[in-house]
């Protein structure tokens, strides 16, 4: 498989976007203590990315 500089620009751009918006979610939503995905908003915005990261792979296939 080979990379270009677009797809990688994709990818970059739904994690970017999936991070955002596990900060909004974190800010606004976030548990402070007891939950193990919103207690910390670098973990609320890593998974988040993990999950835009997954839906840059799955629209670029049915592309």
């Amino acid at each position: 498989m080979k990379w270009n500089p677009r797809k990688l620009l994709r990818y970059a751009l739904f994690l970017g976007i999936g991070a955002g918006i596990g900060w909004i979610y974190y800010r606004f939503w976030g548990c402070t203590s007891g939950c193990a995905i919103t207690s910390s908003p670098v973990r609320t915005m890593l998974y988040t990315a993990m999950i835009g990261g997954l839906l840059g792979v799955v629209t670029e296939r049915t592309a």
